[in-house]
Order: C-alpha cells, then structure tokens, then sequence
C-alpha cells in the first residue's frame, strides 16, 4: 500500500501527486527536458556527489538559516524560480506560488509567460515579487512589461538568456501539447477526460487561461500551438552583453543574468552591470548535453570574484542539496519543478509545507555539520567532490 496520498514530505512525493493530478501533456510540460533529458537528470544526481562535513561537539543549539539578498531578508537562501503556464498547473497557480513564498519569508519570481499577470501576483501579495524577463524583438513590448513591473513594486529583474531559440523538448510532441494537429487534440481532449479534479479547478474555475502578462500582444489566446509560434517568433537570438546597456537604462533595480554557465559569462555579465548571475542550464530544458548547473557552480564563483554575487538553480530537491550549493559559492539557490509540483498536489498549502521543510533540512544539516549562520557554509564544510 502506497503512503503518497497521506502526507507528502519530500519533492519526490509531490511529484507523484502531480503526476496523477495534471493531464500527461501538463505534467511533461514540467517534468521533461532536452533531448535525451541527460542534463536534466545530471543536475539532480551530480547533487549527490558533494559530501557535507560532519562536525561535533559545537554550540548549535541557535540555528539560523536567515539571509540578506539585495536589500531584502529571506528565511533562508531560497527564490521560487519563473516557472512559464504555472497557472495551468493550478488555479491561478502563480498567485498561489507567491502567497506561499511570502508566508515562507522567501521570493517568488513571476515569469513573462506565466497565466497570471504581474499586477494580479502582486496585488495578491504584501512584497512585490521578482520578475523574469525574455529579450524579446519587440522592443516596445519589453519597456512596457519592464514599466509594468516597475510600477507594480518589482525591484529584481531575472533576464533569462539562455533561450535564442527553444531546446529540443520531445515530451512536448510526443503527448500531443504540440504539433499533431488532429491527432495532438484528440490525445489531450482524452488526458482531460482523465483528470477530472484538473478540468473543474483550473478547466472550469481557473480561467482566464491566456498569458496574463503579454495579454495585449497576444490577443488573449488560449490556444498552446498559438502561443507557443508567437513566442518563438519573439525570441531575439541577435542579443548579446551590449544589450544589457539598454536593459540597465529601462530598469532601476537589480539584475540578475540567468543561464550563466561559464567564468568568461559571469565576468561578461559584471562589466555589463548585472548585479548578480544564475547559474543555469534552464533545468536541462535547453542545450542537450550540457553541464549540469552544480557542477559548473565553482567555476563561476571563481570567475566572477566579488563583483556579482552568484545564485544557481537546477536540480535542487530538498534543504541538503542547498546546503551543497552555498558550500561552493552560492549566495541562493532558486527552484522551479518542486515547488510547481507540490503546488499542482495541493495548492498554497502544499508549496508552503515543502518550503518548511527545505527550511527544516538546512537547519538539520547546518546542526549536525556544526554551523550556526549561513555565512560560515563554506568550501571548508564540505569533502572533495567524489568522482563520478
């Protein structure tokens, strides 16, 4: 008998509610990756490589895991990552997303191509969540979203650059959330007749179903194979680091560059202005056969030094595997699958509960490795990387 229907812990047991939960193209839209999906699930494994030092006898009976991120307090070093049609994993899913991150004392980034808008998040929340951003050709267009977020309380911009064009996703075909024509309609209309609890809260009671925050551009289509050509036909792959000069000049926050995975990258994103940068290979969603994120985590921090301070997110699972990262050289560690899949599980509720519990893990590990404060996890806490 299965225990996954009596209280999910950990982000493995979310996954398998939202897999009985969503309709299968849903549920690949965010469980799948590139091509072979290798890097997707080297971001993951290469996690259990890193080996945490155990220390004893040391005062930690006062743990904390808080932390100072660009002006802001966290709980702990943790972001909810841009997650695009979070909406569609639950009812206006992104508006629960951020109730819970703010419950969790940590940050929600709303995602240009989420359902729900940047103002509903954020009206929905008491601090502005971060915002995430696509170069996108149509200039006009990004000064109005930068302009939105902007008046909306956003003071940290994620520009995402990893996307010049789209990865290789074959779930996404194969199930039928893209291409097929007739056949694609008919193997999702069949999906949804499977998951009924889906089709009343999101199907029935989630709508409106357009992309909230390019409603104008788009017209208020709902219909996937529309969406995605639009988008497609707007990613810019002519951008590079002279861009961010005009980005910097339409944004008076923090920026942060996600998708850096080189030491040349990061110290290119300094003399751009960025303030930050994410270590990211899009949660292997992008270029089939790269480096896990992790991996290349040190690399980075090496090269970017101290001008920008580093984040990283792929294949985060639990409060352990963020320890592991800010013993390499993270500021923070940001995650998208998991907190999208306790979210489709169970809501605000579910989000929430998997927050406390990353929460909880790092305070264990910080315990037991005979740390008190984020600052001391460092390259000393941890043993040599074990090969593969």
């Amino acid at each position: 008998m299965g225990t996954y229907n009596v209280t999910p812990v950990t982000s493995g047991d979310y996954r398998r509610l939202a897999e009985k939960r969503l309709p299968r193209f849903l549920f690949d839209y965010v469980d799948g990756g590139a091509g072979d999906e290798q890097s997707m699930r080297d971001n993951e494994s290469d996690y259990s490589r890193i080996r945490l030092r155990q220390r004893v006898m040391r005062d930690v009976s006062r743990v904390d895991t808080g932390t100072d991120l660009f002006g802001q307090a966290l709980s702990m070093p943790l972001i909810l990552a841009p997650v695009g049609l979070a909406g569609m994993m639950r009812r206006r899913g992104e508006v629960q997303g951020a109730r819970a991150a703010e419950s969790a004392g940590v940050p929600f980034t709303t995602s240009t191509v989420g359902i729900c808008s940047i103002e509903e998040v954020n009206a929905a929340v008491g601090a502005p969540a971060w915002f995430q951003l696509y170069m996108l050709r149509d200039r006009e267009l990004v000064q109005a979203l930068l302009a939105r977020a902007q008046a909306n309380g956003c003071t940290t911009l994620v520009f995402t650059v990893d996307l010049a064009v789209t990865g290789p996703r074959h779930r996404d075909t194969r199930n039928g959330m893209l291409g097929g024509a007739m056949r694609g309609r008919i193997a999702k209309a069949w999906q949804l007749m499977t998951r009924p609890r889906w089709v009343v809260d999101v199907g029935l009671r989630g709508k409106p179903h357009d992309f909230g925050n390019l409603r104008e551009a788009v017209g208020g289509v709902e219909d996937l194979e529309v969406f995605k050509s639009f988008i497609d036909s707007q990613f810019d792959p002519s951008v590079t680091w002279d861009d961010i000069a005009w980005l910097r000049s339409q944004w008076q926050g923090h920026i942060l560059i996600k998708g850096v995975m080189s030491a040349e990258d990061a110290l290119a994103a300094a003399d751009a202005g960025a303030d930050g940068v994410i270590v990211s290979n899009h949660g292997g969603r992008q270029l089939e056969g790269v480096a896990s994120s992790i991996s290349m985590l040190p690399e980075v921090v090496a090269g970017a030094g101290s001008r920008v301070d580093v984040l990283v997110d792929g294949g985060v699972r639990n409060g352990t595997d963020v320890v592991r990262a800010l013993a390499l050289g993270a500021k923070a560690v940001l995650i998208g699958r998991p907190w999208v899949w306790a979210m489709a599980a169970r809501g605000e509720t579910g989000v929430l509960s998997l927050l406390q519990v990353f929460q909880q893990e790092i305070a264990r590990a910080m315990a037991l490795m005979g740390v008190t404060r984020i600052e001391d996890i460092t390259s000393e806490t941890i043993d040599p990387p074990s090969p593969r």
